[in-house]
């Protein structure tokens, strides 16, 4: 991959971000984070809803259901190692603490998917 490729592709990851973020405002949660760059894994959104504290992983893709399958089994369980670093970097008092996923396309209403993966990162 050129790195005229990468850039292209970090300019779509952040625009991207920006919708989800959006997305998720509009849904009434308040964004505490993006891009969170952890020892263990990167978190791309870090919201909060009431006293649900919400790490969401999006991904962008041509269509949503391409961006749904690229959601892999090790990539969850990635992020899923990073929730309780996440959690303890924003404090306590956190009734649920959750992992969800943003899935963008062009041109179509991003999909917000609660809960992708349980306590041991499973699907």
């Amino acid at each position: 991959m050129s790195a005229r490729d990468r850039r292209r592709d970090e300019w779509r990851g952040r625009v991207a971000e920006s919708v989800a973020a959006w997305w998720l405002r509009a849904k009434g949660y308040r964004v505490l984070a993006r891009r969170l760059r952890l020892g263990v894994g990167e978190i791309d959104l870090v919201v909060a809803r009431g006293r649900a504290l919400v790490l969401v992983e999006v991904k962008r893709r041509a269509t949503l259901d391409l961006a749904a399958e690229a959601l892999g089994q090790g990539r969850l369980r990635r992020v899923w190692r990073a929730v309780p670093v996440a959690a303890a970097r924003f404090g306590d008092g956190w009734e649920t603490v959750r992992l969800d996923a943003v899935l963008v396309a062009p041109w179509r209403f991003p999909r917000h998917l609660e809960r992708i993966a349980g306590e041991d990162g499973s699907c």
